[in-house]
């Protein structure tokens, strides 16, 4: 009897487990979702539909029909999800005429991201003369907010560049002295070692604002203001004192036998660092490479401060979120285009960084 109890206590438990679990993951993957959704919602799904879809529409139904008491003009109606109806579409004044054609033309693609040329529009509206109205469907372009974004907000694409450059050598400079950094502290005894581990955190501890605002006047002096050189300057001070943290204790990790063991056998010190210290350390570096690229790339306090005609991507997605014209579908595309390059970079490293975690080989 006392075996069925606890066999019972620990399926509990275990499905206890597995529902918070679950529910984490849908905490942290449902945001993400609705995110990626919406960046591929067209206006009209963004303003005109509620409750939102959970998946964004692939194909889109119109329907034209004559105005019996306008000669010559039609009305544009899009199926409503929301409504299970057709529910008025585009402006009212949508005449034949050939120089309104490629306005309606526009519109549509606008609107719905939908792309339907002059000729077919024209053919539509004949049909709609002898028929008296006219149900048509057209494919939308899914992935069109993105390219909507980047034409719209200007410069983009080169502040991608700009964050992708000040990201690269925000992970150089952090890996090179936060790495050396924590090799010295790991493998010498010195005086003050302690205080002076202790104190590389310090800098963690303030603002972003606090050290951007006087750093304006230092870049500027040296002409590194509103270049991504200087901007990386500063996101290195901050990720170097976490790198020296955590090579530290992956070269605390490292038996120091191994570099006396290739010294006997006539390596160098630098030699036995670099032949045999450097490759068992590099789940470390790849962690701390993948926290200074997240940092550095994602950033936008300091980014808003130091840089005016040079931005980094993420400086102009927000600018676009307190814009005049902001749209929110298109902001969400801009959002999930951020996140891309992290996610990328992260995917890239993933094996390493698993080694480190829990020793798991990929």
């Amino acid at each position: 009897m006392g075996s069925i109890r606890r066999g019972v206590f620990r399926s509990v438990r275990k499905t206890t487990l597995y529902i918070v679990v679950a529910g984490i993951a849908m905490a942290l993957i449902f945001p993400m979702f609705f995110l990626f959704t919406f960046s591929l919602m067209s206006d009209y799904e963004s303003y005109s539909e509620w409750p939102k879809p959970l998946l964004p529409r692939i194909k889109v139904e119109f329907r034209l029909t004559p105005i019996e008491s306008v000669d010559g003009s039609y009305k544009m109606e899009i199926w409503n999800n929301s409504e299970k109806g057709f529910t008025p579409f585009g402006p009212e004044e949508n005449t034949r005429a050939n120089k309104s054609l490629r306005k309606l033309s526009n519109f549509i693609r606008n609107y719905s991201n939908c792309f339907i040329s002059e000729k077919e529009l024209s053919e539509i509206m004949d049909s709609v003369d002898q028929n008296g109205a006219e149900t048509f469907i057209l494919k939308k372009k899914v992935f069109n907010n993105y390219t909507r974004f980047f034409t719209l907000y200007s410069g983009a694409a080169q502040s991608v560049l700009n964050s992708l450059a000040t990201a690269a050598m925000t992970v150089f400079l952090s890996l090179s002295i936060g790495g050396l950094a924590g090799y010295a502290f790991a493998r010498y005894i010195f005086k003050g070692k302690n205080v002076l581990k202790l104190s590389v955190l310090f800098v963690r501890m303030f603002p972003p604002v606090a050290i951007a605002l006087p750093m304006v006047i230092i870049l500027g002096k040296i002409g590194l203001y509103d270049k991504p050189v200087g901007l990386s300057l500063i996101y290195s001070v901050n990720q170097v004192s976490l790198s020296i943290w955590i090579t530290a204790s992956v070269f605390m990790g490292i038996p120091e036998s191994l570099e006396e063991a290739s010294q006997v056998f006539g390596a160098s010190k630098i030699g036995a660092f670099f032949r045999i210290t450097l490759p068992l350390a590099v789940p470390g570096l790849a962690a701390c490479a993948m926290y200074s690229f997240i940092y550095s790339w994602n950033e936008v306090i300091n980014a808003l401060i130091l840089t005016q005609f040079n931005p980094t991507f993420p400086v102009v997605v927000y600018r676009s979120l307190l814009g005049a014209n902001a749209q929110v579908h298109l902001i969400a595309a801009g959002s999930v285009a951020q996140a891309l390059p992290a996610i990328i970079f992260t995917l890239f490293i993933r094996k390493y960084i698993l080694q480190m975690w829990g020793g798991v080989k990929v």
